[in-house]
């Protein structure tokens, strides 16, 4: 007989909950005509699942990457992600998502209460305690925990704890761990840091592409699907063509500086090309990549520019060349060519990629594919403490990295910029930095302390990897240029030498420092140019994406190469912000420039004359106006004289500009340029009226500094990767979608929008089953009614309920986090309206219009 101590026993076990069986516990439930299906893919089938496709995933790399960032058994950790999915809580969430389930009614789940993950990270936060309890090593847990971009909050949880399911729960997932190992044949790896990084990463990709559509149905065998699945996802190799030449590729010979870099670029590392404004530093980088790639020394390139606006031109152009490079047989040839909507509409990464989710957007799946153009934002957020940082570092691994204008980044984006560029060598990257503007100081902190403050000009700067000698080569432009240099502080006086200008025939740039000086100089240009023989536009970043890329495209056409016929048609005014200074290839007459620092005023400089073969109209001169400030008043009072501009550059580096051009009537270029540059960024002994400012602007850089430490440091909270701070502003931007109308059918069962041009689009409420392409087709028209505003210039924020509508066609936040979209409708005369009416603010009015853009008027 038992004693009964043991009688005791026996019913403190039978108290302690039942663990389901694993081949009862569910990862994925079957969709099918928007109904949930008992049955789906358990737990077990979708780990391993993950796990084949994260060792496809390696396989497909170059051997550099599998032997160091990758090492055997790397699949296994990616193939572990979703053990804590064999939990009370869990499964009864993904019971109660099946037709018919009573909650609750399955032994094992009696008291399972799903909200209560919340408190612990969900599921990822269930893997991770629970692989702890496995004694795996310390960045493995980590893996598992954030596989769904930010690590979970667990602090003093154990995986026997009764949240969790308590011991025989925590059995369970021990013995899933087994099973898998088992059918995978693996053991876990030891993983270092930077392994720990590139592995989390796969680790959210391989689960994307595990959780596709593709694998949906438990009765097909999902081995035989592991190929189209990967595939299907995008990731292909693509084939280049070898041997081809530059003039093969681009249609011209290369210059000299041009040929300096491509033969210095021959293994992963850290290269810098400083060239004039025209010298084709985009095709000399993109054939070193190419040249790279053939080589078997990279696996694709990333190009990141300053700003979206500025990616959209270069898209084209590096097209072009993908398009030239490729083999004819290449598969998915045209959707390696990274068109604003390919990769985001023809690929199935399942829920987290899908419509409505954060990752779906040509700006940050992009960064996934053999090939792609953005911002270099995606590409800092690899460095940063945020949500799928993780996932854009192991999407940069082993590819050639071209960041342009890079002269353009402050105190707070250079620190981050600093950290990826040591991350980027870490990560086997060729790095091509591309500038024509930037200082020895900068370029110093780019390179390391071995680089010389060589003041040749133009400049190729070498640091191969795992060498520390540092190469530094200069080259020749062949020819220079004058450019006449004339100052003003009356801007009447430059309006109507523009006109003058038009009215002969040429093609005038207007560049301002804020989106609001230049909305309010194109409304007097537009006004007095109105029935005469003068085009006058207007180019910023405030213009929904729609009309945004339909007035540069314009634009180009006019200012742009290989287009005499059109130029002579009549003369013309373009007004705009900084995006005409960066990356659009565009050829001015005549410019007129407010002032801003030297670096940026030699590349609105650079706009002027670009294009040798270019006709002129008869008396055109070679000639920049700039809207100047007095030096004395500006000491004494910066903000009041340079207004805005104060608030966009430090009044210091604009005094120090107006020092150094205070007496130039014309610049060489480019001789001119590195003098200049340097003259007004040198450090020295200022004048005491000088110190002031130039204290204000230490403390602030101190201050930026600090603040982009914290945004790369780990052990501070993870931000959202659509909150991350890549730029220091004292408002971060609100995204607001503009529509004429919304009409809910309740017969329809949707919503019937109707976009700005007055066209019309359905979104069901529900997707129909197959129709996937149609939903990411919906979400990216929506997508190009966008534009992004200050707080202030925004309508106010609503309900997240509210917009629930709108939840399978664009991302609106976190779970409980306030919506990041803003919605708001344009009435016929322009005036922006809440839903219900009202107008947007009771301080500004608030008007769109194809034309100017989106403008606020304080009331």
């Amino acid at each position: 007989m038992r004693s009964p101590k043991a009688r005791i026993r026996c019913a403190d076990d039978l108290a302690e909950p039942v663990a389901l069986p694993l081949e009862a516990c569910l990862a994925k439930t079957r969709f099918a005509d928007n109904l949930t299906r008992a049955g789906g893919r358990t737990v077990f089938d979708h780990c391993c699942i993950v796990g084949e496709v994260a060792r496809m995933l390696i396989e497909r790399m170059s051997p550099l990457l599998r032997d160091s960032l990758f090492p055997s058994g790397s699949s296994l950790i990616a193939a572990t992600h979703d053990i804590g999915k064999v939990s009370p809580t869990f499964q009864e969430k993904i019971h109660r998502g099946i037709d018919g389930y009573v909650p609750n009614s399955l032994s094992g789940l009696a008291e399972a209460e799903p909200s209560l993950e919340r408190g612990w990270g969900g599921h990822a936060g269930t893997s991770m305690v629970s692989m702890q309890a496995l004694d795996s090593g310390k960045f493995i847990p980590e893996i598992l925990g954030r596989h769904h971009g930010f690590p979970p909050s667990i602090a003093g949880q154990m995986a026997n704890d009764k949240i969790f399911g308590g011991p025989m729960w925590q059995q369970r997932r021990a013995e899933l761990v087994d099973h898998i190992k088992s059918e995978l044949q693996l053991e876990f790896p030891a993983v270092t840091q930077l392994q720990a990084l590139t592995i989390s990463g796969l680790t959210c990709v391989a689960d994307w592409i595990g959780s596709g559509g593709m694998f949906d149905d438990p009765a097909l065998n999902w081995r035989t699907l592991l190929p189209d699945a990967v595939e299907a996802a995008g990731f292909v190799q693509p084939q280049l063509q070898a041997g081809l030449s530059f003039k093969e590729v681009f249609g011209f010979d290369t210059r000299s500086t041009q040929q300096l870099l491509i033969e210095q670029v021959s293994s992963p590392g850290t290269y810098i090309l400083e060239a004039p404004m025209g010298i084709g530093k985009t095709e000399a980088a993109l054939y070193a990549a190419y040249s790279m790639m053939v080589s078997g020394n990279a696996t694709g390139i990333y190009f990141g520019l300053p700003t979206q606006l500025t990616s959209n031109k270069i898209h084209e152009r590096v097209n072009a060349f993908i398009d030239r490079i490729l083999a004819p047989e290449s598969p998915h040839r045209q959707s390696l060519l990274l068109h604003s909507k390919s990769w985001l509409l023809d690929y199935d990464i399942g829920a987290e990629g899908g419509p409505g989710k954060s990752w779906f957007s040509t700006g940050k799946r992009g960064i996934l594919a053999p090939f792609a153009v953005g911002t270099v934002d995606q590409a800092l957020m690899a460095a940063m403490n945020v949500k799928h940082g993780f996932v854009r570092a192991y999407g940069l691994a082993g590819k050639v990295v071209i960041l342009d204008e890079v002269h353009t980044y402050d105190s707070y984006t250079g620190t981050i910029l600093d950290k990826l560029v040591a991350l980027l060598r870490s990560l086997h990257c060729t790095v091509i930095i591309l500038s024509a503007t930037l200082t020895n100081e900068r370029r110093g902190r780019f390179i390391g302390s071995g680089a010389r403050a060589e003041d040749a000009y133009p400049l190729i700067t070498a640091h191969h990897n795992g060498d520390d000698h540092i190469t530094e080569r200069t080259a020749s432009v062949g020819t220079t240029a004058t450019v006449k240099i004339y100052q003003t502080e009356d801007r009447t006086e430059a309006i109507e030498e523009a006109l003058i200008r038009a009215e002969n025939g040429q093609q005038v740039l207007w560049i301002e420092n804020t989106v609001g000086e230049a909305q309010e100089a194109f409304s007097i240009l537009a006004a007095r140019t109105e029935g005469m023989d003068i085009e006058c536009g207007l180019l910023h970043s405030r213009f929904v994406h729609a009309d945004r890329q339909r007035i540069e495209d314009y634009w180009v056409s006019r200012y742009g190469k290989n287009n005499a016929a059109v130029r002579q048609l009549s003369g013309r005014i373009l007004v705009g912000t900084q995006v005409l200074e960066q990356s659009l290839d565009i050829d001015a007459d005549f410019l007129v420039t407010r002032i801003c620092p030297s670096d940026m005023l030699l590349q609105r400089i650079g706009r002027l004359w670009r294009h040798e073969a270019t006709p002129r109209p008869e008396g055109a001169a070679c000639e920049t106006w700039v809207l100047s400030a007095d030096y004395k008043r500006a000491l004494k009072n910066p903000e009041s004289t340079f207004g805005s501009t104060a608030k966009i550059y430090s009044p210091y580096v604009l005094l120090r500009t107006l020092e150094v051009w205070a007496e130039i009537e014309g610049v060489s270029l480019p001789d001119d340029i590195r003098p200049l540059i340097e003259e007004t960024y040198r450090e020295r002994k200022d004048p005491p009226e000088l110190q002031r400012h130039k204290a204000v602007l230490e403390q602030k850089r101190g201050i930026l500094e600090l603040l982009a430490l914290q945004g790369v440091a780990k052990g501070i909270q993870t931000a959202s990767d659509d909150r991350a701070r890549t730029r220091y502003s004292e408002e971060e931007n609100i995204e607001i979608l503009l529509l004429r109308s919304i009409h809910h059918d309740k017969a329809k069962k949707g919503t019937l929008l109707t976009l700005l041009d007055n066209r019309t689009v359905f979104l069901p409420g529900a997707v129909p089953s197959g129709a996937k392409r149609v939903q990411r087709e919906l979400a990216a028209t929506i997508a190009q009614q966008t534009l992004h505003t200050a707080p202030y210039m925004a309508p106010p924020a609503l309900n997240r309920n509210t917009l629930n509508w709108l939840s399978g066609y664009c991302y609106l936040g976190d779970q409980n986090e306030e919506s990041l979209l803003r919605i708001a409708l344009v009435g016929d005369d322009g005036s922006i309206k809440e839903l219900d009416g009202r107008d947007a603010s009771g301080r500004y009015r608030l008007t769109y219009n194809d034309r100017i853009g989106y403008r606020s008027i304080k009331i």
